[in-house]
């Protein structure tokens, strides 16, 4: 038997009409709807067909504003070349990046933990007390929702 490979994308959504620091709270069943959507616009039923084994969204951190998503090997490339097209998730104008590509999950979390510490070290400048400072790590390596992927 085969073994299907799978391709884990990490995307950062950027509401454009809010605030970068606000909290942006989305339904993974909405970040998934809205790929499919697109993917149905840009390669018609060919290319839902393909997408559609093994595909999953999963939302990950309010606050950085990361989510991630499992795709087979092939279609993949479906998926990640729809995604900068998506404007509306939820009926909020948002842009979808890229920030990486991966094999395994756990390279995913890898990637994840590094750019996390690069934003917590971002907004660590902004605040004044200790006590807040710990209240936003905790929230930014929380890796309690990405584990749900697996």
């Amino acid at each position: 038997m085969v073994r299907h490979k799978n391709r884990y994308v990490v995307i950062l959504i950027s509401q454009i009409d809010k605030d970068e620091d606000a909290a942006l709270i989305l339904k993974p069943i909405s970040l998934h709807a809205a790929i499919n959507n697109k993917v149905q616009q840009l390669y018609g039923d060919f290319g839902v067909a393909a997408i559609a084994a093994g595909f999953t969204a999963k939302y990950c951190n309010e606050k950085t504003r990361i989510a991630v998503i499992r795709t087979r090997h092939g279609p993949h490339r479906f998926v990640t070349s729809a995604l900068p097209c998506i404007n509306t998730i939820e009926n909020k104008r948002v842009q979808l990046n890229i920030l990486y590509v991966g094999a395994t999950i756990k390279q995913c979390f890898k990637f994840i933990l590094v750019y996390q510490q690069q934003k917590y070290d971002q907004f660590c400048s902004k605040l004044k007390s200790d006590k807040e400072k710990l209240a936003l790590k905790e929230a930014i390596l929380n890796f309690d929702n990405l584990s749900k992927i697996t």
